[in-house]
């Protein structure tokens, strides 16, 4: 009997572990996703604005995207409609940007082809497999083989560190709940690691809304409008100007630590010298966690932290390193972090 892998909760909550890394900021993370449509909805023409803007480090809904390697598996057209479609999005090739018209299916050579393609791109970030019925196995729907079949795209994702995005069609019968009508069980949307669904709100007026709800992403409505003139959707939505706290801590703790080197001290005490240099409020109970989950971004900013136990509870130790900073903050009196800049005067 192979023994369980077990990991005490000091470890989890301790452990710096590396950042979920996202192909479409806040929408498409590493793992298995579903984009759902009615047929000719337009939803082929998000997935390859997707992959466009994700080969060229462009912004596709609104939102920022990872450059890298896109792969797009489009099985039910031929090379004269990608080509129809690619010029009508763009007059400019990108070498990250990689077609194919066939595939295996899921049980018979799909993973191992990804693979192959992960080896061939090595910074390959996102797969689109438009249709998932093209590269289905099981021609009955039931909870228990949506699940297994699908279970095998969530973990190839997983190994391979990239998105795997599943083109589907929803149900014609509508219903309160979008994420009910994508077609089959719920075994499909039980497996995946987040889903999208398109959904016209009259047919052919070209208005939609793109339902999102997923492990790793907010919950989210965007309204869109289909330009026929770009073959884009367009967010109809003004974009909200939310504040990350995570972000506005990390760039107060920076600006704090440029100035004085080093720090020990509880969580509370941590969160009072940080008024210092900004007038967000900071929770103690947060601030574990914020450090944490963020030990990668704190390491480019050259701070090192560490943890220490005493008989008045836990310390924590911070040290900053100007020669191992290697952000675009260092030479600067504001600091940008994970996108967001912060302008801070400290106290004299």
């Amino acid at each position: 009997m192979k023994e369980l892998k077990i990991y005490s909760s000091e470890y989890i909550m301790n452990t710096p572990m590396k950042p979920i890394e996202y192909c479409v900021d806040g929408l498409i993370s590493q793992g298995l996703f579903i984009l759902a449509g009615a047929p000719k909805v337009g939803k082929s023409w998000l997935a390859l604005d997707m992959c466009l803007s994700i080969a060229k480090r462009e912004k596709v809904l609104g939102k920022a995207t990872s450059c890298g390697h896109a792969v797009y598996l489009s099985l039910e057209d031929s090379l004269i409609r990608l080509q129809n479609r690619l010029y009508e999005l763009t007059d400019d090739p990108s070498d990250n940007l990689h077609f194919a018209i066939m595939a295996e299916s899921i049980s018979n050579g799909l993973p191992e082809q990804i693979e192959y393609c992960r080896k061939r791109f090595d910074d390959l970030k996102i797969v689109f497999i438009d249709t998932l019925q093209m590269v289905r196995n099981e021609s009955e729907s039931s909870y228990g083989s949506d699940y297994k079949e699908l279970s095998v795209l969530k973990a190839l994702a997983d190994k391979l560190g990239i998105a795997i995005v599943l083109v589907h069609h929803t149900r014609k019968c509508a219903d309160s709940d979008p994420f009910n009508m994508i077609s089959g069980s719920t075994g499909l949307s039980g497996c995946v690691d987040g889903s999208m669904v398109l959904i016209e709100s009259k047919r052919g007026s070209r208005t939609a809304k793109l339902h999102c709800v997923g492990r790793d992403i907010e919950n989210a409505e965007i309204n869109l409008q289909f330009d026929s003139n770009l073959k884009k959707w367009i967010v109809t939505d003004e974009p909200l100007n939310c504040k990350n706290k995570d972000n506005i801590f990390l760039a107060a703790l920076y600006v704090y630590l440029k100035k004085h080197i080093d720090f020990c001290g509880t969580a509370s005490e941590l969160v009072n010298v940080l008024k210092s240099v900004s007038d967000e409020t900071f929770y103690p109970n947060r601030v574990t966690r914020d450090l944490v989950q963020n030990g990668y971004t704190l390491k480019k900013f050259g701070i090192d932290f560490q943890y220490k136990r005493t008989r008045n509870g836990r310390l924590i130790i911070l040290h900053y390193d100007c020669e191992r900073d290697s952000s675009d903050s260092k030479n600067g009196s504001g600091v940008t972090v994970n996108g967001v800049h912060k302008q801070y005067l400290a106290n004299p």
